[in-house]
C-alpha cells in the first residue's frame, strides 16, 4: 500500500524548485500557479533568497505549487488532466493523476494532498492557499508570537510543560518531535523552564500557527472556502487533525479551515499509516521532512524523497511494486480525537480514567470530564455514542488548548 505525501512550511530552500523547470510542463504550470497566487513563483522558486521564502504568504502557495508540479511531473504521459486547471494538462497529466492508495499533507500541505485525491482542482487549492497564507501572516502580525520545537525528552513531560507554561503543542509529529507554541513571553519562560532531557531549537516563523492565535485566519480561509467546489476522495486521505481517514469532501474541506487554528498531529497520521498497511511512502518536494519522521516511526516501509526530476523514474517504480489493488476502504479506522477546549487541568468524573478505560462505550453527551481553568470548569464529552480507543491524558494533568484528550471511535448506539 503507497502513499503519498506534501510537506508542510520550513520546508522550503532556496533554489530547490531550479532543476524542476528542466522538466517539460513544468514552468508552463508554475507560470498558472502564479498567476493564481499573485506571485512569481518560478522567481521564488529558484533564485529568491532564504529570508524572502520564510514570509508566510510566500511560502505556503511556494510549496503547495511545488508539489503540484512535481507530481504533475511524476504523472507524466498519464491520460487526462485535472479538471478546472489551467494548468492540468500542461506535461500531459495533472497533478491528480498520479497513481496511490492514499495522501496525505503537513499543514498547508494538507491543500496539495487533497488535489491528489480528487477532493478539489489544483487551481482552487492555489486561490485557498494564497488566502491562508495571506491571512495567517496578518495574524501573525498582531501579537508577537512564535514557535519551539522541542526535541527528545519523555511525551507526557514535555506536554506537561507546555502546558505548564500556558503554550500550546502546535505540531505533534512522532519521533520525539514536538512544536511548543504561543507568546514570546511564554516561549522565553519556557525556554528557562525546559522539560527534563529535552532540547529546545527556536523555529524561524512569524507566529504561532496552528494555536488560538490563528482564529481570524481561520475566518478568512472558511469564507474563501464557500466558493470551493469539492467532491469525495478518490483514494484514502488523512487529516492532520486526528490522522482519521476523511470520508467526504465537505468534512476534509472544514478539517482543513479549522487545522489553521487546531494542532496538526502528524504522529496519529503516521499511526494510520502503520494501522493500515503502508509499505511504502512518497514524498513531493521540497521533500525530506516526512520521510525522515517516517523513518524513524515507521521502519521497515520504502520511502523515497523526491528532491529532483531524477527520481522521478524510482518514484513510478515504487508505484508499480506498491500499489495495493483494493479499490475499497472497509478498512479505514474512523476515530475521533476529543480535544482540550482551553488551557487547565483534566479532571475525571471519577478521579480515574481507567474507569472509562479502552474498550468501555460511552453514550451521547456522555461527561468524559472537565477541564479546570480560571474561568471555571469547562465540560469534555463525546459528541455522540462511541468507544474508548485509549486515553491520551490521566486525572490530574496539566492540559492545552487543543491538546488531546482521549481518542474515540464512533459507535450506532452504545
Amino acid at each position: 500500500m503507497l502513499i503519498i505525501t506534501a510537506p508542510g512550511q520550513g520546508a522550503q530552500t532556496p533554489g530547490f524548485l531550479a532543476p524542476w523547470l528542466d522538466v517539460p510542463g513544468v514552468a508552463e504550470r508554475l507560470g498558472a500557479y502564479s498567476e493564481l497566487a499573485g506571485l512569481d513563483l518560478i522567481r521564488l522558486g529558484t533564485t529568491a533568497s532564504a529570508d524572502e521564502i520564510k514570509d508566510t504568504a510566500v511560502a505556503q502557495p511556494l510549496l503547495v505549487a511545488a508539489a503540484l508540479a512535481a507530481a504533475g511531473a511524476l504523472a507524466g504521459s498519464a491520460a487526462g488532466s485535472v479538471p478546472g486547471s489551467a494548468a492540468g494538462s500542461a506535461a500531459g497529466g495533472g497533478p491528480g493523476d498520479v497513481h496511490a492508495d492514499a495522501a496525505a499533507g503537513h499543514s498547508v500541505g494538507e491543500l496539495a494532498a487533497g488535489v491528489l485525491a480528487g477532493v478539489l482542482g489544483a487551481d482552487d487549492a492555489m486561490r485557498l492557499v494564497s488566502v491562508r497564507g495571506t491571512a495567517m501572516a496578518a495574524a501573525s502580525a498582531i501579537e508577537p508570537t512564535g514557535m519551539t520545537a522541542v526535541l527528545g525528552g519523555d511525551q507526557e513531560d514535555v506536554l506537561a510543560a507546555i502546558a505548564r507554561h500556558g503554550l500550546t503543542p502546535a505540531n505533534v509529529n512522532g519521533a520525539g518531535q514536538i512544536v511548543a507554541a504561543g507568546t514570546l513571553a511564554e516561549l522565553e519562560a519556557f525556554a528557562a523552564d525546559p522539560p527534563a532531557g529535552a532540547r529546545l531549537r527556536p523555529l524561524q516563523v512569524a507566529g504561532a500557527f496552528h494555536t488560538r492565535h490563528m482564529a481570524p485566519a481561520v475566518a478568512a480561509l472558511r469564507e474563501a472556502a464557500a466558493d470551493v467546489s469539492v467532491t469525495d476522495p478518490a483514494i484514502t486521505l488523512l487529516s492532520d487533525a486526528d490522522g482519521a481517514a476523511v470520508t467526504t469532501g465537505k468534512e476534509w474541506l472544514e478539517r482543513v479551515v479549522a487545522q489553521v487554528a487546531a494542532p496538526v498531529r502528524w504522529d496519529l497520521c503516521m499511526k494510520t499509516m502503520a494501522h493500515v498497511g503502508v509499505t511504502a511512502l512518497i514524498e513531493f518536494p521540497p521533500a525530506g521532512t516526512l520521510t525522515g519522521l517516517a523513518r524513524r516511526a515507521l521502519p521497515g516501509i520504502a520511502q523515497l524523497a523526491i528532491k529532483t526530476p531524477d527520481q522521478l523514474d524510482a518514484a513510478r517504480d515504487l508505484i508499480q511494486e506498491h500499489l495495493s489493488e483494493r479499490d475499497d476502504h472497509d478498512h479505514l479506522p474512523e476515530w475521533r480525537l476529543i480535544v482540550a477546549s482551553t488551557s487547565g487541568t483534566f479532571r475525571s468524573p471519577t478521579g480515574r480514567t481507567d474507569s472509562t478505560a479502552a474498550g468501555a462505550m460511552v453514550a451521547l453527551t456522555a461527561e468524559l470530564g472537565t477541564v479546570v481553568a480560571r474561568g471555571g470548569e469547562h465540560l469534555v464529552s463525546a459528541p455522540g455514542p462511541a468507544e474508548i480507543i485509549e486515553w491520551l491524558v490521566e486525572d490530574g494533568d496539566p492540559v492545552s488548548e487543543g491538546q488531546p484528550l482521549v481518542r474515540i471511535l464512533p459507535r450506532e448506539g452504545a
